[in-house]
């Protein structure tokens, strides 16, 4: 019989400790210290108690818990002396089935590994879909992970061995991630679909209403109708819209969703994550009969990340009443115009189509969206879930200095007009000036030295600016305090610049209701609230001008890398995801009553 949550609370600590013998390996003193601070009202509440004991452990405690693992395909899978646990594990994964290459070749990286860090390489082999990574996957990780800092893999290290204890626990427990399958399969489904000439790379791109663009919209519109969608439709800019009508057709809705573009070579949850989680709340409340007393709309933006066209939130834009005429006629590196694509897209490409889409915010409760993090935050404190409190506002420039080109063997060092400097001075700066103040950013992403030479003093440098910050007052004390640096480096060297001001997006600060509703969400999962900036742009900050907007992070795996093929989140993560958004649904319809 599967170990209930009551049986674990009521038993006493000897019995509670046998309860979870055999999920941290050769080391039951964490879960016995995490049973004090039983009851546990939820298995993430669990979980997060073992998490809290191990970071609290120390450093010398967790290299003792690493070095009790056995290697991956090592001497004792081959001599049979594995925990059952990580019998069950390694055979999971074919690990037991290695031809003789790829024995060797693990053979060969575990001698590495060890070599480098002094501990035995853990990876939850399992994977993120709990149904067991492949020996091409793990021999892949293996390799790319053999080039990371020792505290960092340290920390990778726990973090797997927190999900292969996440996993067991399950196993005990009789617990399947049921609606996190739903999204991870959703996402693994929907990235068959590629644009031309990536498909053969093994790279996921989806830009602007290419074929691969509209066979997603046919995806989501079949998947909507699916899951019990009232109305589902692809609007006139290429949004796929589903409406969930509430016991009163006329009562105002509740807006989300997110994008379903992708940058290229991207990954397969930034956007498409904030679709897929609310899609499955409607297909629960669908599966039950249950109409909520308020409307639920759904929209899988079209597009977000500007990679066809220069038209980023595109699709939320049009939403807000923000698309702008001059789009249309903007051409892609092919030379096709948006009017000629959405055309050939069956759309029909004209201005009254598109006004017509804009939202009446009086007829909605608000804009919520859920999505991956896109960073290493809550990778690194190992929390599922984060709260955004803002979405940081942000200005890009683009700029050029300009001083002399000269002999790099004659010019001496004191006479130099040296353009590349002057910026390499400046990055110094704006990484300074950003530490300086939480929460706040700046990055000089290119720069280039036209027609450069190895033995040419640069006489130009190009280079960009993206400065972002929380709040627009300390973005712009941001700005002026780095064009002023700029200036004055450039003064001090003798140089000229230039700078254009490319865009400029308003910080959008969370409703604080809508914020405070996504808080207890995630205490009713029995975890704590970490509140966090995104740095990113989001649909929300579209949504903002005209609604109040919250939004919640859902963490990724390998250090929170996005736009990135090894963006990815595991089923459980996504499990408490759904959960979040059932919950927030339930608050408003309590408060409704």
């Amino acid at each position: 019989m599967p170990l209930t949550l009551p049986q674990l609370n009521a038993a006493s600590p000897d019995e509670a400790a046998a309860l979870l013998d055999g999920l941290y390996e050769h080391s039951p003193w964490i879960a016995q210290r995490a049973l004090a601070k039983r009851p546990f009202a939820t298995l993430a509440q669990l979980k997060r108690a073992m998490v809290e004991v191990l970071q609290e452990a120390g450093r010398d405690a967790q290299l003792t818990l690493i070095r009790a693992h056995p290697e991956l395909a090592g001497k004792a899978m081959v001599s049979r002396s594995l925990t059952a646990e990580s019998t069950n594990e390694q055979t999971t994964s074919g690990l037991t089935n290695c031809t003789a290459e790829e024995f060797a070749r693990i053979q060969q990286l575990n001698a590495d590994y060890n070599k480098k860090f002094g501990w035995p390489f853990i990876l939850a082999v399992r994977g993120p879909r709990g149904a067991g990574l492949s020996r091409r996957e793990i021999i892949d990780t293996f390799a790319r992970r053999l080039d990371n800092h020792p505290d960092f893999e340290l920390a990778e290290c726990l973090r797997n061995i927190h999900r292969v204890v996440e996993i067991r626990l399950n196993d005990k427990f009789g617990v399947e991630p049921v609606l996190g399958n739903q999204v991870w399969d959703c996402a693994e489904l929907l990235a068959q679909h590629t644009d031309p000439g990536y498909a053969a790379q093994g790279q996921l791109t989806v830009t602007y209403l290419t074929e691969a663009h509209i066979a997603c919209q046919v995806q989501l519109r079949r998947w909507m109708h699916d899951c019990g969608f009232d109305e589902v439709s692809v609007d006139a800019v290429g949004n796929v819209v589903g409406v969930y009508h509430g016991t009163d057709r006329n009562a105002k809705r509740l807006l989300t969703g997110s994008h379903f573009d992708t940058v290229r070579n991207g990954g397969k949850y930034d956007g498409r994550l904030g679709i897929f989680v609310p899609m499955v709340c409607v297909r629960e409340l669908h599966r039950a009969g249950r109409r909520l007393p308020f409307g639920f709309e759904v929209v899988g933006f079209a597009e977000e990340e500007g990679q066809r066209y220069k038209a980023t939130f595109l699709g939320s834009g049009a939403l807000t009443g923000h698309f702008e005429p001059a789009w249309l006629e903007q051409r892609d590196a092919d030379g096709v115009s948006m009017r000629d694509a959405m055309r050939a897209a069956g759309r029909p490409a004209t201005l009254p189509a598109i006004a017509a889409l804009q939202r009446d915010p009086a007829r909605y409760l608000g804009f919520v969206e859920v999505h991956i993090e896109q960073g290493p935050v809550l990778n690194e404190l190992d929390l599922p879930l984060g709260v955004v409190t803002s979405i940081n506002g942000g200005v890009r420039y683009q700029c050029e200095v300009s001083g002399m080109a000269s002999h790099a063997g004659t010019t001496p060092m004191n006479r130099r007009r040296d353009a590349a400097v002057a910026v390499a001075e400046l990055a110094l700066y704006v990484e300074k000036r950003a530490a300086r103040v939480p929460d706040v950013v700046g990055t000089i992403g290119m720069l280039q030295v036209p027609n450069g030479s190895m033995n040419v003093v640069p006489g130009r440098c190009l280079f960009s600016l993206d400065l972002r910050a929380t709040t627009n007052e300390a973005r712009d004390a941001l700005a002026r305090d780095v064009l002023a640096e700029l200036a004055t480096i450039c003064e001090r060297r003798g140089l000229h610049f230039k700078v254009e001001e490319t865009m400029r997006a308003a910080a959008a600060p969370s409703a604080p209701a809508w914020q405070q509703r996504w808080e207890r969400a995630v205490e009713s999962l029995g975890l704590p609230v970490f509140r966090m900036p995104s740095g990113a742009g989001h649909d929300a900050m579209k949504l903002h001008e005209v609604m109040p907007q919250a939004m919640l992070f859902l963490r990724g795996l390998n250090a929170g890398i996005s736009h990135n093929p090894l963006e990815a989140v595991t089923n459980d993560d996504a499990d408490l995801c759904v959960r979040a958004f059932q919950h927030l649904l339930e608050q408003l319809t309590e408060e409704a009553a």
